[in-house]
Formats: C-alpha cells, structure tokens, sequence
C-alpha cells in the first residue's frame, strides 16, 4: 500500500507534464496580450469606430443594429461587438473603455494559441506544442492585434478552429468515399468545422468561410479526394453553417436596415475587393508577409514550400493525423491556407496588412513541425535554439509594445478635447463636426 501511494505521483508527473507546459506558454501569452492593456488612448480611427459600436451595444443597448453619430451603419458584422457586450454584461461593466473594448482581441489571442497548441500536441507532441505557443507569443503581428480593438482577431480565431475541424474530420484514407467515408471521419468535427465558418463569416462578412473553404477545397483537389469533398458537403452542416452565417444579414433584411446590407456587402466586401475605397499594388503584400513579425516571418514561406514538397512516410499504421503521414497532410493544408490568403488579398484591390492575421496560428504550428523534421543529429539544437529566438521576441513583445501603444496616441488622443467638449456642451446636443478629413471616431468615441 505505501509503496502503491509512494509511486503514484511520480507516474502521474509524465502525464502532467503536457497539460503544465501548454498552460505555462499560455500564461506567457495572455501576460502579453493583457498587460497594460487599456493604458494607451483610442486614437486610430480603426480601432474608435468599432468602440462607437460597441459603445452603442453595452451603453445604449442597440444591440442588432448601432449607429456612429446616430446616423452611420457599422462596417462589420457584429460578432467581434457582440463578443464585448457578452464580456461587459458578465462582469457587470456598463461603460466601454480602451481596456474592455480591447479585451475580446486579447481573449481570442489567447483562445487561438491554446487551439493551436492543442492541436500541434495531438501531432507533434509537448515540444511541438511548446513551440507553436512560442511562435505565436514571439510573432509581433499576433500579439498586437490581440491588443486592438478591432474584429481581425476575432476572425482570426474562427478561421485556424474551421481548418483544425476540418483535419479533425479528414478520414485518413483518401480512397474511401460515401458510407465508408462517413463512417471513418468525425461528424462532429465535421459540425464543427461549419459552425466554425458561420461564426468567421459573422465576424468579418463571406470572407470567413471563403479563404478556409478554399484552402479545404484545394487541399482535397490536391490530395484527390474528390469522391470525399460530397462527404463534406453534407447538408445538415451547410445548413448548420448558412444559418449561423447569414443570421444577422436575415435580421437586416427583415428589419428593413437596407442601410446595413448596403453597407456591409456593397462598400466593405464588394468595394474592398474591387477598389471603391483605394487601391494598392498587387505586391503591396511582399513587405508585410516577410517583415510582419521578423525574424519568424521570414522563415513562413520556408516551411511551406517545405510542407508542399515533403512526401508523407507511407509506412505509418495509426489513424487520423496522430502520425507522421497525418501530420504532413495537415502541414501541406496550412502551407495551401497561407497561400490562399496572400493571393486572395494580393489580388484584392485595398489592402491592409492585418488581413494577413489569420494565417498565424497554423503558419506557427508549421513552424513547430518544419523545426522538429530537421534531422535527428541537429533536432535538439534547433528545438531549443528555436525556442530561445521565440522567447527573446516575447520579451521585446512584452516590453516594446505596450510603450509604443502609449506614446503613439500622445500626440493624437481627442481625450482632452471631449472632455472640454462636454463640459461645454450638454449631452443631448448635436456636434457639428468642421475639418475633420478622416473617420471622426476617436473624438466620438471619448
């Protein structure tokens, strides 16, 4: 009995062992998204125009259809607001500040690094998983947009859980197809993956569910599993997902917010893409895709040119991805997803680079798994030297950009100019607004 008792711990630590590391990296990266976290104004018109709306939703309970200046339709599906108002609601807090319009940025952050952890464990093992966490907390470009109050993480989270689902699914044998084929996936993964789609496309409009979809449907042309792709197409999911999608555009048209649709659809989709509100050289992309988050970004296009070209071990007996063949399947998927959201945006009249977020938590998960293929004599070296590069980013992450935050709004924060405002003006009054060239947001915002 004592000898039972005396062991028991000692065989529970190698068990432990996953779950103590993927939650340490995981406090590593939610210290970097929170901290300081409401320190700096809201000075970018990007950022103060979704706290308008948000603003709208948690303090004046318009919570289908806000306004800017009472007469402004939002420019982004609401589920970024939505996320804000739930957060604001649960803690009770009835009034939108830089922090709290912050914090579902920071909480997808950190949910999008704990999936791809997850998942990197489930194929790669802890030291995958390890480094997968360590590339998304040293990646400059992720932890900053999971410090803005804007709906690119949001998106960002629903897209990498919609390609994860989806490998979930995969069955493992290409050849199988119909009864078989469903037999052998996961359906629930499967609903997953179509709740996962609805939820992106809430989140930043058809672009949610059309860059993961045709990454899925190239993947799947690639590897030929044509006689699978009517598998995935099943209709309880697409239905699942079309409802989940489309449920706020309905609502808009059913409650008469033409407004909103024109808004949402017209100027923000159609018009992005096809050059209404600018244009941008087609390469505009060459700059941000390498230098994004430099030096980790440059070694991206490395390891997907390196999952496209490395042939799967065809000796490998386990099912799913839990081996070496499912890995590089799920590796060559991530590669065609990173390559699919370039393109789509290069080819895209405007252009930003934080449309690029979203490839971040595969793109790090690839990473992890083109450090661990390196070969058995050097795999150690490179590991820990790997993890040292992703821990020396995370300090300068943790200490550079809540400063930049801070001094960057000195000099253009409207803070002090609506606070004498209101002083001066009562609040049921109109503001007449004169020289004002951009978005005037951060002044509504305070």
């Amino acid at each position: 009995m004592t000898e039972q008792s005396e062991s028991a711990p000692v065989d529970a630590w190698p068990r432990l062992m996953p779950a103590a590391a993927i939650a340490a990296v995981a406090i590593l990266v939610a210290v970097l998204v929170l901290n300081r976290l409401g320190n700096g104004d809201v000075c970018s018109a990007n950022e103060a125009v979704e706290g308008v709306f948000v603003q709208q939703m948690v303090e004046h309970d318009a919570i289908l259809f806000p306004v800017e200046n009472r007469s402004v339709p939002m420019y982004k599906p609401p589920l970024f607001h939505w996320t804000a108002l739930a957060i604001d609601r649960i803690s009770g807090m009835r009034k939108v500040t830089a922090f709290n319009l912050r914090l579902p940025s920071a909480l997808y952050a950190l949910a999008g690094a704990v999936i791809a952890m997850l998942f990197a464990y489930r194929i790669l093992g802890v030291a995958g998983a390890v480094l997968a966490g360590l590339t998304l907390a040293g990646s400059y470009q992720y932890v900053v947009l999971g410090r803005f109050g804007r709906v690119d993480m949001t998106l960002c989270f629903f897209e990498t859980l919609a390609l994860f689902a989806f490998l979930l699914w995969l069955p493992r044998d290409s050849g199988v197809a119909g009864k078989q084929a469903r037999s052998e996936s996961n359906v629930p993964a499967l609903y997953l993956m179509a709740i996962a789609m609805g939820l992106g496309v809430l989140a930043k409009g058809p672009v949610g569910a059309i860059i993961p979809g045709a990454a899925i449907a190239i993947f799947m042309i690639v590897e030929g599993r044509w006689a699978q792709i009517v598998t995935l197409l099943d209709p309880g999911a697409l239905m699942l997902g079309g409802a989940l999608a489309s449920s706020w555009y309905v609502a808009c048209y059913f409650g008469g917010q033409f407004g909103f649709l024109n808004r949402q659809l017209g100027a923000e989709n159609l018009g992005r893409f096809f050059g209404a509100l600018g244009a941008m050289a087609p390469w505009y992309y060459v700059k941000p895709a390498l230098l994004n988050s430099a030096p980790l970004s440059l070694l991206v296009p490395f390891a997907a040119i390196y999952a496209l070209v490395a042939q799967a071990p065809s000796d490998s007996t386990s099912s799913g991805i839990s081996d070496a063949a499912g890995a590089t399947r799920a590796m060559r998927l991530f590669a065609i997803f990173y390559i699919v959201t370039v393109v789509f945006f290069s080819l895209a009249a405007y252009k930003r680079r934080a449309y690029l977020l979203p490839v971040w938590p595969a793109a790090a998960v690839m990473l992890a798994w083109w450090i661990r293929s390196a070969p058995a004599s050097w795999r150690r070296s490179a590991t820990w030297g790997f993890a040292a590069l992703c821990c020396g980013l995370a300090v300068f992450n943790f200490v550079h950009i809540p400063s930049y935050e801070l001094n960057d709004c000195l000099d253009d924060s409207f803070r002090r100019a609506a606070a004498d405002i209101s002083r001066a003006v009562a609040a049921s009054e109109p503001l007449y607004l004169f020289g004002f060239k951009d978005e005037p947001a951060p002044l509504l915002f305070y």
